[in-house]
This record gives C-alpha cells, sequence and structure tokens, in this order.
C-alpha cells in the first residue's frame, strides 16, 4: 500500500504518544534525503526516520543506526543549529494529507524560547522535508523546488509554506452524506477511483477495500449508482475510517507464502486469502515491510545483468529449436521416397521412357500407390534420384532429432536458472548462478589469475511440524550438491513435476515420515518452483536412493522411473524456518 493518509494519521497518533515531550539529542542526514532524529523522553531514547526519497519515502521510529557522512550536509548543520536540544510539541497531521507536522520548541542565541516546524510531506516523487518559522516561513528545505521545477509552489528558504491543492478534495473525515453523494454522483470515473481521486488521504487500495466491505463493485461508474447506494457507500466509509478516531488500528503486513504484499493499518477484508501478520506498532510494521520489500527489490536490481544474459540466450535457443523443429518437418517424406525408389527399382522396368508417372503395388501395405517421375530421366536415374533424396533427409533427421534433443535441454536448463535467480534472496546466491552460467558458456570465464570467489550460500533449512529437517536447494549447483552429496538413500526426494524448480529434501534418519511431513516438503517443492502460486502442483516424490544423475547430464537435471505423486498448494506458511 502507498504511504496514504490513513497510514499517516496512524503515525502521527504513535508518535505523538512517544516522542511528544522529547528533546532531539541528536541529528544526522544519513543520505541526501533522509534524516535521522534521536530524541530522548522520560520512556527512554528512539531513533525516527524521516525519509523525502521520491521512490520510497518513510517515516517510522527504528532501533537501527545508519552511518552518517563525515561532514554533515548544510540542511544537517542548520537544523542541528536550530532544533539541537528542542522539544517537540506535537505531532500533527492536516486534514488526512500525507503531511506530518513537528512543532518544535527551542532557544534562540539569546536564549528566548521561540517554535520552529519541521514538515515531512510524503507524496510520491514530490516528498520533502521543510523547516519552517513560526510566521511559516520556509528557513530551508532539504530538496529545494524552483519555479522552473513546479509551477504550483517554490520550495525555497524565504518562501511561504503552504499546502498545494492541485486537486479539489474533500477531507473524508468530515465529509457531510450529501456532499459525498453529490460529489460523487458527478464522477463518471469507476467508483474505486472516483473515492480516491475525491477524498484526501485515501489510497487505491484503501478505495477497493471501502468497495468490498460495500458490496459493491468497483469497476462500475460512479455516476451509475443510486442515492441508497451511495448512502451505503459513505456509511461504510464512516465505519471503515472510524479506527481513526478512536486509535482502535490494527497494523499488519499480508503474505502470499513469503512474499509481503501488502500492509495496512485498518483491516483488508479483500484480502481475506492472504495470511496476516498483525504488528504492535505502525513503525514495526513499516520497518519490516519496507525491509522485506527493499531486499527483494536490492536483489532483483543486482540481478538484472544474468536476467539479460540468460533471457538472450534462451530466446535465441527458442528460435533456434522453432528453426530446427520446420527442419524436421522436412524430413517427414523420407521413408516415402525410400519406398518410391524401391517401386521404381521392382516395377519400372515395364514404365515407357519418358513417363511423368506409373502406379505401382506398395507391396509393405498393399495399397495402390502413385509414384511420381522426371521424364527426362531414364527410370534407373528415378530411384537413384529418390534414393539419394531419402538418404539426405535420413541424415538431416539423425542430425537434427540429435540438435533439437540438445536446444530442448538448454532451454530447460535457461528455464531453470530463470526460476533460480527468482528465488535468490542474497548477493551469493547470484554468485552460484553466475558460476553456473561460467561453466554452460554464457557468459566469459574468469582469467586464470583471477580467483573464484568464496560462496557461502546455503540451501534453505526448515524443520517440518514433526520435527524432521528439510532442505530445499537454491539453484542447480546447489541442487546436485544436496541430493548427491549431502542426502543419504533412505532420504525423500521432492520435484515439482514438469516444472523448473528447486530439489528438496528430506532426511528421514531411518524412520517412516508422517503424512503432515510429506504434505509439508511437497508445499515447498511446490512454492520453491516456476508453478509458485498456482492453485494446485503436481509433486513427485521417491526415496533419494532411485535418483540418478545421467553421464553429463547439465547441473540440477535428473531421473528417476518409479516415484509417488500429489497435488499440493503452495502456501509454505506454516512451516518453521531455521
Amino acid at each position: 500500500m502507498a504511504f496514504d493518509g490513513i497510514t499517516v494519521s496512524c503515525m502521527a497518533h504513535e508518535l505523538n504518544t512517544k516522542l511528544a515531550g522529547g528533546r532531539i539529542s541528536k541529528i544526522a542526514q544519513p543520505e541526501a534525503d533522509e534524516l535521522l532524529l534521536t530524541v530522548k523522553t522520560r520512556e527512554g531514547s528512539f531513533r525516527l526516520l524521516l525519509g523525502a526519497s521520491a521512490s520510497l519515502p518513510l517515516v517510522y521510529l527504528t532501533e537501527t543506526n545508519k552511518t552518517s557522512p563525515m561532514t554533515a550536509p548544510n540542511f544537517c548543520m542548520l537544523l542541528r543549529k536550530h532544533l539541537g536540544g528542542g522539544c517537540i510539541l506535537s505531532i500533527t497531521q492536516p486534514s488526512l494529507e500525507r503531511i506530518l507536522r513537528f512543532e518544535i520548541e527551542h532557544l534562540d542565541e539569546m536564549g528566548d524560547r521561540c517554535r520552529k516546524y519541521l514538515i515531512v510531506e510524503i507524496m510520491g516523487k514530490h516528498s520533502n522535508i521543510i523547516f519552517c518559522n513560526e510566521q511559516n516561513m520556509i528557513l530551508d528545505s532539504i530538496k529545494h523546488v524552483s519555479s522552473q521545477m513546479s509551477s504550483v509552489r517554490e520550495v525555497l528558504p524565504g518562501r511561504p509554506y503552504f499546502i498545494p491543492e492541485t486537486q479539489e478534495k474533500a477531507d473524508p473525515l468530515t465529509i457531510t452524506e450529501a456532499d459525498f453523494t453529490a460529489l460523487l454522483s458527478a464522477r463518471a470515473q469507476k467508483l474505486s477511483k472516483a473515492l480516491y481521486t475525491s477524498l484526501t488521504g485515501l489510497s487505491p487500495i484503501a478505495a477497493e477495500e471501502i468497495c468490498h466491505r460495500a458490496s459493491l463493485d468497483s469497476d462500475r461508474p460512479a455516476s451509475s449508482c443510486g442515492a441508497d447506494e451511495l448512502i451505503h457507500l459513505y456509511r461504510t466509509l464512516e465505519r471503515y475510517l472510524e479506527p481513526l478516531r478512536t486509535g482502535d488500528w490494527e497494523p499488519a503486513i499480508y503474505y502470499d507464502g513469503k512474499n509481503p504484499v501488502e500492509y495496512s493499518c485498518l483491516p483488508l477484508t479483500l484480502y481475506g486469502h492472504y495470511r496476516r501478520e498483525p504488528y504492535e506498532s505502525v513503525s514495526a510494521m513499516l520497518e519490516h515491510y519496507y525491509a522485506e520489500r527493499s531486499t527483494l527489490t536490492r536483489i532483483r536490481q543486482k540481478s538484472t545483468d544474468l536476467r539479460r544474459i540468460v533471457q538472450t540466450a534462451l530466446e535465441r535457443s527458442v528460435k533456434k529449436y522453432d528453426l530446427q523443429s520446420r527442419q524436421l518437418k522436412d524430413t517427414e517424406k523420407r521413408e516415402q521416397y525410400r519406398i518410391y525408389g524401391e517401386l521404381i527399382n521392382a516395377y519400372g522396368y515395364g514404365v515407357p521412357e519418358g513417363s511423368k508417372s506409373f502406379q505401382a503395388e506398395n507391396y509393405y501395405t498393399g495399397e495402390t500407390v502413385t509414384v511420381p517421375l522426371d521424364p527426362q530421366l531414364s527410370v534407373q536415374a528415378n530411384a537413384a534420384r529418390y534414393f539419394d533424396k531419402y538418404g539426405k533427409m535420413k541424415r538431416t533427421f539423425q542430425a537434427v532429432t540429435q540438435l533439437l534433443e540438445e536446444t530442448s535441454e538448454q532451454i530447460e536448463h535457461l528455464k531453470s536458472i530463470q526460476t533460480a535467480l527468482d528465488i535468490a534472496l542474497h548477493e551469493e546466491d547470484l554468485v552460484q548462478i553466475k558460476e553456473e552460467l561460467m561453466e554452460a558458456g554464457y557468459i566469459r570465464k574468469r582469467a586464470p589469475g583471477n580467483k573464484r570467489p568464496r560462496i557461502t550460500s546455503r540451501p534453505f533449512h526448515y524443520l517440518s511440524g514433526d520435527g524432521f529437517h528439510i532442505y530445499v536447494g537454491k539453484n542447480n549447483l546447489q541442487n546436485d550438491e544436496l541430493t548427491f552429496q549431502f542426502a543419504r538413500g533412505g532420504d525423500w526426494w521432492f520435484h515439482a513435476k514438469g516444472v523448473p524448480g528447486s530439489h528438496v529434501i528430506v532426511q528421514s534418519e531411518g524412520k517412516e515420515l508422517p503424512d503432515r511431513t510429506f504434505e509439508e516438503a511437497a508445499r515447498l517443492a511446490a512454492y520453491y518452483s516456476a508453478s509458485r502460486g498456482a492453485d494446485k502442483v503436481e509433486i513427485d516424490y521417491v526415496e533419494k536412493k532411485h535418483v540418478k544423475k545421467p553421464s553429463g547430464a547439465k547441473p540440477g537435471f535428473v531421473v528417476y522411473y518409479t516415484n509417488y505423486s500429489m497435488m499440493i498448494d503452495s502456501d509454505i506458511s506454516g512451516i518453521a524456518q531455521i
């Protein structure tokens, strides 16, 4: 969810509860668009992160410290001069805007008490942190916005501060029923969009949730709703926002398996099918959510080059496969040409010279066939021509069949690497994938003097509900090591059927596995495969001693001839990871 007005409202209440009356002891600017304040209160010290990044603006309390530059930026020095030792009087939110206003009292150079305002605007690419005096004049900001950059508002020292009203939106906490129905009935947009474009602080997800609670189709035009439906929607909105007045919100992150999908301070009934993880505070929820999201984003960015290499190689292999398939199809008539040659040799002695064809009985099938002839060639030359065609097509068939098999293996191998890139969570996971691409020839190998980097990546390790250890390979090299070096013959091996995925090993320790352990291992095999997210995934499982690796096979490729199968979902939320 976007950092919307609802989240900001909950955050303002949380910050007021913990920071109001506290004194600012440290001010740091670890990033160009980020501040880290240390506030001392009677309950202890708190670190407050204020971020104005265009891609990820954030405000939350954290226990994590960040390294600051050796020389503090000018904005940080100004804040230290004016706000160092200052007392935070209050944190407020105007209307339901995505704005937090810190009112801070401090002593000026003459020792007199005065007040300043630190305003954090959480507005996507327009996010900013602005420092103002008591007259609402801007003293400085973490980002300067000139008239050339914005025609709506300048954010420069000496300019008056105001909240730009680029859209005529109503406050959802104070709007009346009559104004609400009149506002939405005039909108031709779909209902959910009409909500978040008409009311301050609502995100698209919040608007979808309100429509869902009201049992109204969010895609229908708002203007098509009747008066009774709009009144019902208004009352649903009131009930949805009631926790903001009472302080009874419920911070939670919603997970699809292990992936964080959304967070919200108010329950999301439209995400009832996802696993919900509650948190004690808004800050804890935000820090945990964005830590996980940033990890995934960072790995995605670092794996971009590898993904491009794999995708390019895959596209080439697919094109090669299509070309080879067409070449193989062209050889389908080879047996027909052989039969034509044999029939000419068997029955051609009575065919007149210059004939364009003749009919003969196919002694393989008993059917009468018409054999085309080249009238400019003799009968024996026609037979030789057909045998030449047959020989050429036979050789082509044999060569192309082998090439098709090799190309098919290349495609499956590359798809398995794509799946491994999706599974990777850390930089060391990418190192092994790069090594595999080097060995396969997709990346140039290192010079003899360059040492291979030390690989510390380990398979995923889970513990079943019955106490059995389960291991999951992150890539093909780990899959081979896990199956053929780590696992014992009596351990159980799991893999998603017919799709790229991880090898899953359950250590049996000579015991019979309970049904629940079989199901949990199968879920892990489904989750760590290309079929992740499917309602049902077919999983093959067999004792490890029945799994073999053909000579010369690519990493991760195995064969087995006796196995069990089950259909299972890919929800691993209840499986403990070690």
